[in-house]
Order: structure tokens, then sequence, then C-alpha cells
């Protein structure tokens, strides 16, 4: 994987080389930082000041430099609007065609200039945190506060790139004049509901909107998730995308995600009575609760392998392997069954269908809905969470139908079975299978939209013949980049630990300790 000082040299436009963070420097610096603090007590207000100071020049050179690109343009389209009004006067069909792709020309290098804010707003970001990482300042949460609200802060300019929206309006609106409207007097302020369709106009919002989201909360919580996609998407993906997604389809995966969670949890503050109750030790809950995560190890292989070919099967298979796992872990109190509970305990993480949910919001999501969905699958998951132990404080009762047992150790395990075979019903009924790969192929390649889009993006995307990694490039930068291998299905138990929450690791880890014991 391309480190990120590797990616950001390899992005920039040649003649703005001036003007980007410079984030080899900025490194270096903590790199400075973190060997004199080894040898000798540095003084934390001196190293605070310091890089504060670094960071203030660093971030003054690139809002300066985009003040001036935005005079220009904004001279460059008042130079037009002159000509726009003398058109009007005297309409030539020929004239209003140039001038329209002098407006989209105008686009054009602002959507370069987007991309030029995007990608220091991104390693200002990631040198921020590289900080933090090694000093454990928070010198993040200090340095945005400190500046983002203050009236002379030039922060606002990179992260909430002021001016550049009415740069957008005003090409947009341009546009949307010399556009044919069919003999219609009404503006596009007249009616926002229906957009410029113009490839330049589309681009231009696709660029502010991954700006606007660079900051967000939502933002966060996605990177947490893991479901990210770095590279800047064309046209015809977002076709690809729109094509595959199915709201309801994305509702029961997020809704998966919530009932696997709340089935992990459910059974925490019971399962040493339950345990003890058949006679074995307290200490094998530990062994009861882990089972899940253990075997979730091994499920997360064949499910994304799975996912290769089908979305709602493993779904279906997943519900009806947890209903049955649930069951037996009711019925081993009636059956007075030990096995019988690490059995039941081990068929619900066979029937973890995690891996198909993440896959699913990095595939089928389109990228405008992608960050929410992320989002939603981690809150989902700490809902999850916080929702299992609470119902089982719920379930506090004693009775019998027939043979069978229910009260505080067996209710967990029913009522997850019933909340399965709910969702398996709700899922035949709902899912939609998305479109494969060679159906959605069918889709032309190259279109005038793929083609300019194309020529806009091509000059970030220069790539260097070099295929080593900057010599001060650190691990911490390549952790940080989410690869375009996050969107293939994993091939060992290796790769499928690392799709696992932090949670479910701990759980793991502790359940093969007392196995081992």
């Amino acid at each position: 994987m391309v480190a990120f000082g590797k990616k950001l040299k390899d992005r920039q436009i040649q003649e703005w080389l001036g003007y980007y963070i410079n984030y080899k420097l900025m490194k270096k610096k903590v790199k400075q930082y973190a060997n004199q603090s080894q040898a000798v007590t540095l003084d934390r207000r001196y190293v605070l000041k310091d890089f504060s100071r670094m960071l203030d020049n660093q971030i003054e050179t690139i809002v300066l430099f985009l003040l001036e690109q935005q005079g220009v343009l904004a001279s460059r389209i008042s130079e037009l609007n002159e000509k726009k009004d003398s058109l009007q006067e005297q309409p030539d069909i020929s004239k209003i065609n140039e001038l329209r792709e002098a407006y989209r020309a105008v686009g054009r290098d602002l959507l370069k200039l987007l991309y030029f804010v995007e990608i220091n707003a991104i390693g200002l970001r990631k040198i921020l945190k590289k900080f933090d990482k090694r000093f454990g300042y928070k010198f993040t949460d200090y340095y945005v506060k400190t500046r983002a609200n203050h009236p002379y802060s030039q922060l606002q300019q990179v992260f909430k790139h002021v001016g550049l929206g009415a740069v957008v309006g005003a090409i947009s609106r341009n546009l949307a004049d010399l556009q044919d409207r069919q003999g219609s007097y009404l503006s596009i302020y007249d009616q926002p509901a229906l957009p410029l369709q113009d490839p330049v106009v589309d681009s231009m919002q696709a660029a502010v909107d991954r700006l606007s989201h660079s900051t967000n909360f939502l933002n966060f919580l996605a990177q947490h998730a893991l479901i990210m996609q770095e590279e800047l998407p064309s046209p015809v993906e977002e076709e690809v995308d729109d094509q595959k997604y199915h709201f309801m389809s994305l509702l029961l995966n997020l809704a998966n995600t919530f009932l696997y969670m709340v089935n992990t949890y459910i059974i925490v503050p019971t399962a040493d009575d339950y345990s003890m109750s058949l006679g074995a030790a307290a200490t094998v809950c530990g062994i009861v609760i882990g089972a899940m995560a253990v075997a979730q190890i091994f499920s997360s292989v064949y499910f994304s392998a799975w996912s290769n070919r089908s979305y709602f099967r493993p779904l279906v298979f997943s519900s009806i392997i947890l209903f049955i796992g649930n069951t037996m872990y009711a019925l081993a109190y009636d059956l007075k069954s030990i096995p019988v509970l690490l059995i039941g305990r081990l068929c619900c993480g066979f029937g973890s269908a995690r891996a198909v949910n993440r896959r699913y919001i990095s595939d089928c999501v389109p990228l405008r809905l992608r960050m929410q969905a992320s989002a939603g699958f981690v809150s989902a998951s700490a809902l999850g969470m916080a929702c299992g132990p609470a119902l089982a404080g719920l379930l506090q009762t004693n009775f019998k139908i027939y043979k069978l047992t229910f009260n505080q150790d067996t209710l967990p395990g029913w009522l997850m079975a019933f909340a399965w075979l709910i969702y398996l019903v709700w899922l035949w009924i709902s899912f939609k299978e998305p479109a494969r790969e060679a159906e959605v192929n069918n889709v032309p390649q190259e279109s005038n939209a793929d083609a300019l889009e194309k020529g806009v993006v091509e000059p970030l995307l220069l790539k260097s013949p070099e295929n080593q990694q900057d010599e001060d490039e650190e691990d911490g930068d390549e952790s940080e980049e989410a690869s375009k291998e996050s969107h293939q299905p994993v091939n060992s138990i290796a790769a499928a630990y690392r799709l696992l929450t932090p949670s479910v690791k701990v759980c793991s880890t502790l359940s093969s300790l007392l196995l081992f014991v």
C-alpha cells in the first residue's frame, strides 16, 4: 500500500507545487520532537507553540493561494458575464455555445481548486493525528478549538471552504441561463428541485460534497467502521451504485448487525448462573461468552467469500443458524447439558454475517450515502451491545410450558430465536439482491461526462515510476489509508480477525485463553 506522503506527492498539480501542505517537513518535525523528548525533557508549551506556529504558516500559504485563485476565477466569470449580457441583446447560437464552453472551462479549473483544498485538508488532519499519536497531547482538540471560531482564523478557509460555494453557484447559474430552457423564464432559484443537467456542475457538486463531509461526525464514525473509499468516483461508478442500492436491503443489514450484537451480549448477565445450574464452574461462563466470538473468526472467512456471489443467501443462512443456535442454548437447561449449551453458542458465532453487512455497505450503497450508512453500522453495533444486557435484566421470570423451562437463563435464548425467526421472514419478503458486476457492466464505460471527469482528475492522479515508499514514511501512515483491497473478500483467518470489532476481539482472546487453561 502506498503511504499517504507518496500519494500526496503524486496527486499534486505541478504548477501549484509550492502551495501544498509540506507533509514531509511536518512529519520530520514530529519525528524530531519525539527523538528530542527521549534524549532530554522538552517543555510541552514550547512544543505546542513551535508546532502551532509551523502549522499556521502552512495553512496561511494554502489560504493565500486559495484566495488568489478564487480571485482569478471570479475575474474570469465577471468577464464572461459581460459577454453574456451583450449576447442577450443580439443572440448568436455559435457564440452562446462558445460562452457555455468558457464557463465550463472555469468550472474545470474550479474543480482542480476544490481537489487542492481537499488534499490539503486531509494532509492537515493526518499530521494532527500523527502528532497526537506520538505525544498523546490531544493537540488536535487544542488547535482546532483555538482556531476554528477565531475572527482571524484561516483554518475556516480550509475546512469550511468559504467563498468556493459562491463561485460554484455563479458558474451553475450562468450555465443554467445559457441552457435552452424551451421558453421558460424561471431561474435555478425558482426551481431548486430540478438540478441543472451538466457534467461540469455535477462534478463540482460532488467535489463540494466530499469536502463538506471531510470533517463531520458521520465521517469520523465511518472511519472507525473501516468502511471507507479513498478513490474519487467517476459518474459511471455513481450510476452503478444507484442501480445496486435498495434502502430496505440496507435496513435489513443494519438490523442484522443490531440483532447479532444483542445476541452476543444478552447472555452476559446470566451466563455464570446458567453454567452453575448445569453443574459447571462459574468460570465456564467465560467460555460460553467467548465461544461465539471464536466461531465468528471462521464465519467471517466463508461469509466473505460467499458474498462474492450473493448477499441474500448468506443472510438467510445466517438467520437459520442463529435460530438453531439460540434454540439449542435455551434447550440446554432442560437437557442438563453443557455441551449443548456450548454448541449453541458456537452455532451463533458461525452465523455471524457482519462481513456481509460491511461489504454490502461498501459495495452497494452510493458514495453520497456511504458515510451515513457506515455511521449507521457503528451505531447499530453500539446500540446492540447496550441493549443486550439491558434486555437480560428484564427477563426475570420463571414458568414452564409442557417440559420447556422459561426463566432468566433460558429466556435470552428463546427471545433471540424468536427475533431471528421474525427477521428471517422479513428478510425473505423485503430483501432485494443487488445486480452483480457482470450485469452492471452493460453500462457504457465511456461517456462525455466520464471523459470530462477523467480529464479533470487525471492531473491529480499522476503516478511516479518509483514503487518504493518515501524513506521517511512509517507504518502508521499505511494503516490510515484505506486500500483498494478493502472491498475484497477475506481469504485467511488473519484477514477475518481484522474484521472484528475491538470488543469482540477481547472476548475472543479471553475465551481462547480459558479454553487453553
